[in-house]
C-alpha cells in the first residue's frame, strides 16, 4: 500500500486458510497467508455538514440497498475516537464483487480509515480502530502481505514473495461469510510452517497445495458453481495453483506471471466477474 494512496482499497486474498481452532464465544481462530491483487475499490473524503456517502463504479447496485456500510461505520469509529462530529462527503467507486471472499468492505473500510484521518488532521493507532469494524480490516489497513491468525487481528510479517501472476473470478453469486461457517463439518487444522522465501512462483505454488483453504468444500456445498470457477481456472495454460479466497465465492488461479494472467482472464466467461494481473509483492 502506498502511502501517497491512502483510497485505494485492494482485493485481499488469502492464498491458504485454515481454521485452527474455535473460542468460547463461537468465533473461529484462523492461520491465512493474506495478500491483495491490483485491482480493488476507491474511497475518497472532503469536508461537509454532515456524514454522507455516494456510491458509483460497476459494483455498486448491489451496496444500494445497505443503509449503513462498513465505510460509515468507519467513519463513525474514528470520530468517536478523535472526539469530533463524524462530518464528511465520503465517495466509494466499487470494483470489487460484494460478499466474495476478497474483503472488499473491510478494504473499504481500512482506506476510509486512512481518508478520513488525513482529511480530519487525526493522529491515532488506526489497527486497533480496524479490529472492532471486522476480522480483514486490520491486515487491509496495511495493505501488504501478512500472516493472518487468531479471529484476524493476529498480524505478522511473511518472507518476501516472488513475482506471481494472479487471476481472480467470480460468478456473480453472493456467499455469506457465517453461512460459510455453519456449513463447515471438518475438525480443526494444524497452522503453516513458512520457509525462509520462495525462488519463483512454482515453488510458492507447490508450498501452498497442500495447506488448502477449509472452507472451500463448505462453500461449494453451499454454492457449486465454486467448482466450475476452480475447474476453468484450473484449465487455463500456465497455471500453478486454483483455490477459493476468504468464505468465497471468489476463487483465484496463481501463474509465473501477469502476463500470463491476464490472459487466463481474458478468457473465462464474459458474464463471470474477473480479473488478471500481478500479486502485490
Amino acid at each position: 500500500m502506498s502511502p501517497q494512496d491512502p483510497g485505494f482499497a485492494p482485493a485481499k486474498v488469502n492464498l491458504y486458510l485454515r481454521v485452527t481452532g474455535r473460542r468460547s464465544d463461537g468465533f473461529h481462530l484462523l492461520d491465512s497467508l493474506a495478500v491483495f491483487a491490483g485491482v480493488g475499490d476507491r474511497v475518497s473524503a472532503v469536508e461537509a455538514g454532515r456524514l454522507a456517502l455516494a456510491l458509483d463504479g460497476p459494483e455498486a447496485g448491489a451496496l444500494t440497498a445497505e443503509p449503513d456500510n462498513l465505510v460509515l461505520r468507519a467513519a463513525r469509529a474514528l470520530a468517536a475516537v478523535a472526539g469530533r462530529p463524524p462530518h464528511a462527503a465520503l465517495h466509494l467507486e466499487k470494483h470489487l464483487p460484494v460478499a466474495s471472499g476478497i474483503g472488499g468492505g473491510s478494504a473499504d473500510a481500512a482506506a476510509a480509515l486512512r481518508v478520513l484521518a488525513r482529511l480530519w488532521g487525526v493522529e491515532t493507532d488506526l489497527d486497533a480502530i480496524a479490529e472492532t469494524l471486522g476480522a480483514d480490516v486490520p491486515v487491509c489497513i496495511a495493505g501488504r502481505p501478512a500472516r493472518m491468525r487468531g479471529v484476524g487481528g493476529l498480524l505478522s510479517p511473511v518472507p518476501p514473495l516472488p513475482p506471481c501472476g494472479l487471476v481472480l473470478a467470480n460468478p456473480r453469486l453472493p456467499l455469506a461469510t457465517p453461512q460459510v461457517f455453519r456449513a463447515r463439518q471438518a475438525g480443526f487444522s494444524a497452522p503453516a510452517t513458512f520457509p525462509e522465501g520462495w525462488a519463483d512462483a512454482a515453488e510458492l505454488a507447490e508450498w501452498l497445495r497442500p495447506l488448502g483453504n477449509d472452507l472451500q468444500d463448505a462453500a461449494i456445498g453451499l454454492c457449486p458453481d465454486v467448482a466450475a470457477v476452480l475447474a476453468a481456472l484450473a484449465a487455463q495454460p500456465g497455471c500453478l495453483l486454483v483455490r477459493m479466497s476468504g468464505s468465497g465465492a471468489t476463487c483465484f488461479g496463481l501463474f509465473p506471471s501477469p502476463v500470463q494472467a491476464a490472459m487466463a482472464a481474458s478468457a473465462l466467461p464474459a458474464d463471470w466477474w474477473r480479473w488478471g494481473g500481478s500479486l502485490s509483492a
